[in-house]
């Protein structure tokens, strides 16, 4: 039963950092209530990125930047603590 709450958490959690990452890319001209939803975001998931930045900061491309640790937090989670979960 704790295994498979814990899986819906994780599930929840990377829905909650692909909504971050499309926050990301669309908030240029965003009103108050997104920007709103914007911190709740980054608070939900700033604790677990912040130390995967230090390790592997963002890549610049062009004029803007990539955050790689959004993707690695979502690989580690889909393909290693989910299979494990599901045994």
């Amino acid at each position: 039963m704790f295994f498979v709450l814990l899986g819906y958490l994780l599930q929840i959690y990377m829905l909650l950092l692909i909504a971050r990452a499309l926050m990301s890319w669309f908030m240029g001209g965003a009103g108050p209530g997104l920007q709103k939803v914007d911190a709740v975001l980054a608070t939900l998931t700033e604790p677990v990125l912040r130390p995967i930045r230090k390790v592997i900061p963002p890549v610049r491309i062009g004029g803007s930047y990539l955050d790689l640790s959004i993707i690695v937090v979502f690989v580690v989670i889909q393909f290693v603590l989910l299979p494990l979960l599901s045994r």
